[in-house]
């Protein structure tokens, strides 16, 4: 909480821009809220603060208003009158100076979305309304269509095709979240409209199912018929490391895949109760909820490279096709997390099985240290690698692992250090200028992962500090 803490605080320094807007709500919403959540939708997401002047001078939300201004705002975001299609945040209260705020994270949405009817994005100066601009919304769709592989429609799919039990089950499990959740009350087809999973291009005039609802609603032969190359492997490996002692080949909808993949852990890996606010919770099912929702949830469909879970008689190893936004090990308090298919995440959200962005690497990190007492490793790149360690001791074989899959670059570096090196002669050799991001970015996680050692360990900030490799 200390890290976000200050993280906010940075961002707040910042003041308003692109990715940050400020608004006082004091005892309730200003009237342009909606229309900043729509511009960042839009754009590229950003951070929405409730309780701050636009000098960003700490003005506070009234006490006796928080819990009214954080219904009203859920409330509206869930309303197609004010946001279409509608969008769930989460609302966080950060106390500042002594006085209460209203925190929320908005991810860039896959989906073109408008504000009482407007469309608005977002540029240096704020919100502006492009609803008449025609070659602008044009480019917003386009723009959309292009990033996100889940909005791939499919206009000759029919909702036949679909498996009827699951919209049964997804209602029930969104209404153990939401009690009235409004899924409860639509068919179908309004269902998957709400969710983004439906769509209508605007240029092209095409109309129907997304991959998206395909993957999620799909009977086995309409998600092969869309996605051929679709597949999930989860295997078992101790005894028979050049083959496997146990495996399951899916090629299923997401909902059973994930139920799937959870039996398959549960199968193969111990279990380990804890009590977490006198609540006696499953360590296991905590990470590898949030394991198997990223395998499932944030990978790149279009690419034929099939997700894995291997199970390890050390460890557990993760792959899944990415769209990187980096190279190189994720350091958990220095990342910005990205959404890879918002529509699917979201929707994943709604049935309370995934958290919010970017929580998923935090909270396996959490929980690993109390399961195994070792640290997790995250590698992003075209393929997307998780090692979760399930002994105390971090193995080579881990070590190595990171060391065969990092970025060609940071491999030039490593070998660079096998005499230690000071910072800035690593960084003239890295040709990176910035300080700030080469010691957030590739210095702080090698040395989290152990592939660089201090020279002086007791005294990291000595100004003698130099770093070498630990395969010098």
């Amino acid at each position: 909480m200390r890290v976000k803490m200050k993280k906010l605080q940075e961002i707040l320094n910042e003041g308003e821009g692109i990715t940050v807007e400020f608004k006082q709500s004091r005892d309730k919403l200003n009237r342009d809220v909606f229309e900043s959540v729509c511009a960042f939708l839009n754009r590229n997401g950003g951070h929405l603060f409730l309780g701050v002047e636009d000098k960003g001078g700490i003005t506070g939300i009234d006490p006796e208003s928080v819990e009214k201004v954080k219904k009203d705002f859920v409330t509206s975001m869930n309303n197609p009158q004010k946001i279409s299609p509608t969008f769930y945040l989460s609302v966080e209260e950060i106390e500042i100076d002594g006085k209460q705020i209203l925190y929320i994270f908005i991810p860039e949405s896959s989906q073109v979305h408008r504000c009482n009817g407007r469309i608005f994005d977002r540029n240096e100066d704020g919100d502006i309304d492009i609803t008449n601009n025609t070659n602008i919304v044009s480019g917003l769709y386009m723009r959309k269509q292009g990033t996100y592989t889940e909005n791939k429609i499919f206009p000759f799919a029919e909702i036949s095709e679909l498996k009827s039990e699951l919209f049964i089950k997804v209602r029930k499990l969104a209404a153990n979240q939401k009690p009235n959740h409004p899924w409860k009350s639509m068919d179908d087809l309004e269902l998957l409209k709400s969710a983004g999973l439906y769509l209508k291009d605007l240029q092209s005039g095409k109309e129907g199912l997304t991959l998206g609802g395909i993957l999620i609603f799909g009977s086995d032969q309409l998600i092969h018929a869309a996605l051929p190359h679709y597949r999930t492997d989860a295997i078992l490996r101790r005894e028979n490391i050049d083959r496997y002692d146990d495996r399951d080949d899916i090629r299923i909808n997401l909902i059973d895949s994930y139920e799937r993949l959870m039996q398959f852990v549960a199968k193969h890996l111990n279990d380990k109760f804890f009590l977490e606010n006198d609540q006696r919770i499953s360590v296991r099912d905590k990470i590898f909820r949030e394991v198997i929702s990223n395998i499932l949830i944030h990978r790149e469909f279009a690419n034929p490279f099939p997700a894995k879970l291997v199970i390890e008689k050390n460890r557990v190893i993760t792959e899944n096709s990415n769209k990187p936004h980096g190279n190189g090990i994720i350091d958990p308090d220095n990342f910005s997390p990205f959404p890879k298919n918002p529509t699917i995440a979201k929707f994943f959200k709604e049935i309370g099985w995934v958290d919010e962005l970017g929580s998923g690497v935090r909270n396996i990190y959490k929980y690993n240290k109390i399961y195994s007492g070792a640290d997790p490793t995250f590698m992003e790149g075209d393929v997307f690698n998780t090692i979760i360690p399930l002994t105390e001791q971090v193995t080579e074989q881990v070590t190595e692992q990171v060391t065969e899959q990092v970025d060609e670059s940071i491999k030039k570096l490593l070998d660079f250090c096998k005499d230690p090196k000071t910072r800035s002669e690593m960084q003239v050799f890295m040709k990176i200028n910035h300080r700030e991001h080469f010691r957030t970015k590739i210095l702080n996680p090698l040395i989290k992962v152990g592939l660089l050692k201090l020279t002086i360990p007791d005294k990291p900030r000595s100004p003698k500090q130099q770093y070498y490799s630990v395969n010098r």
